[in-house]
C-alpha cells in the first residue's frame, strides 16, 4: 500500500500557499501572537478516518511546536461525536491551519468511507477492489492511500506503471492486436491489459497472451461469458470488471467470479467526511517548547 508520506509534504506546501498567501489577516488581527490554546477534532457522522498524518502535518509546518496527539489512527471507523485529535499550541497556527487540515482530512476520510462500503460488500468473495486514476491532479498519491485504508488496492499508479490498451488507442492504432505488438515491442517486460467490449474483441486479446482483460459496460451474461472464456483460453488472463459497477449490483458482479473490479466512485465522487476543529481555551503566553 502507498505510504502516506509519499507525496505529503509538497501538497501540504502548496494547500497552505493557496490558502494562506501573504498571512491570515483575520486571525493575525484578532489573536495575540504568543497565545497558545487547546482544540479537538471531532467527527460528526459515522465513517472511516484517512489522513491523520497529512492534517498533523499542516499543523507542523505552521509552527513545528503544536502537539499533536491522536486519538484514532487511519483506518478506524468512527461515529458522530468520537473524539479524532487534540491540539495544543500557539492559537494563530492552530487557526490558520485549520481549514486545509480538515479539508485533507475530511476529504481522505471521505475516499477511504466509500472504499470501506464497497470492500464490506465484497469480504469473503476473493474479488480484490480496485480504485482507477480518476483522482484529484495532485492528490493521487493521497487519495489512492485513503483507497487502501478503506480496504482496496491500488490500480497503476499512473501511465508509466503498466500498458492499459483502451477503446481510443486501439483506434488510433487499427486494431487490438497491432495495439498489442507495438507496446510489446517497445516494452517486452511491461504487463499489458487490454480494454474490450464484446466477446470477439476478448478473443482477439487472449491470442495475444496478454496479462489482464478489462470487460467495460457489458451485461451480466456477457461478463459471465467473457470470464469463462478467459480462464478456459490457451492464454489464460485476469479479468477486471470495469463502469457501470454500483453498491447495487456489486454483489451480483462480483458472484461472476472476476479477479478484479475497478471503481471510479472511490476517488472521483466520494463525498468528503464531515469532522469539525473546535477550539476549547485560550491559556498564557507560553508555548510549548519555550
Amino acid at each position: 500500500m502507498i505510504s502516506v508520506e509519499d507525496g505529503m509534504r509538497a501538497v501540504v506546501r502548496t494547500a497552505l500557499a493557496e490558502d494562506v498567501g501573504s498571512g491570515d489577516v483575520t486571525t493575525e488581527s484578532t489573536v495575540p501572537e504568543g497565545q497558545c490554546s487547546r482544540a479537538r477534532i471531532v467527527a460528526k457522522e459515522k465513517g472511516v478516518i484517512a489522513g491523520l498524518k497529512v492534517a498533523e502535518a499542516v499543523f507542523r509546518e505552521l509552527d513545528s511546536d503544536v502537539e499533536v496527539k491522536l486519538r484514532v489512527i487511519d483506518g478506524e471507523r468512527v461515529v458522530p461525536g468520537d473524539l479524532v485529535a487534540e491540539l495544543k499550541g500557539r492559537t494563530r497556527a492552530i487557526l490558520t491551519g485549520e481549514r486545509v487540515a480538515l479539508n485533507f482530512l475530511q476529504r481522505l476520510s471521505g475516499v477511504a468511507t466509500m472504499t470501506a462500503k464497497y470492500a464490506d460488500v465484497l469480504r469473503g468473495t476473493g474479488v480484490i477492489l480496485l480504485d482507477t486514476r480518476k483522482t484529484t491532479p495532485g492528490m493521487r498519491l493521497l487519495e489512492k492511500y485513503a483507497v487502501g485504508v478503506g480496504g482496496g488496492a491500488n490500480h497503476r499508479i499512473g501511465l508509466w506503471e503498466m500498458a492499459l490498451i483502451k477503446e481510443n488507442h486501439i483506434i488510433a492504432t487499427g486494431g487490438i492486436t497491432p495495439a498489442i505488438s507495438s507496446v510489446r515491442s517497445r516494452y517486452p517486460d511491461l504487463a499489458i491489459e487490454v480494454e474490450v467490449r464484446n466477446l470477439d474483441e476478448l478473443n482477439e486479446a487472449l491470442e495475444s497472451d496478454i496479462d489482464r482483460v478489462m470487460l467495460d459496460n457489458m451485461s451480466i451474461d456477457e461478463m459471465r461469458q467473457a470470464i469463462r472464456t478467459a480462464r478456459e483460453h490457451e492464454h489464460p488472463a485476469d479479468v477486471e470488471i470495469s463502469g457501470g459497477v454500483t453498491l447495487e449490483n456489486l454483489t451480483a458482479i462480483a458472484e461472476l467470479g472476476p479477479t478484479f473490479i475497478s471503481v471510479g466512485v472511490l476517488t472521483h465522487s466520494a463525498p468528503a467526511l464531515d469532522l469539525s476543529l473546535l477550539v476549547e481555551d485560550a491559556e498564557d503566553e507560553t508555548a510549548p517548547g519555550d
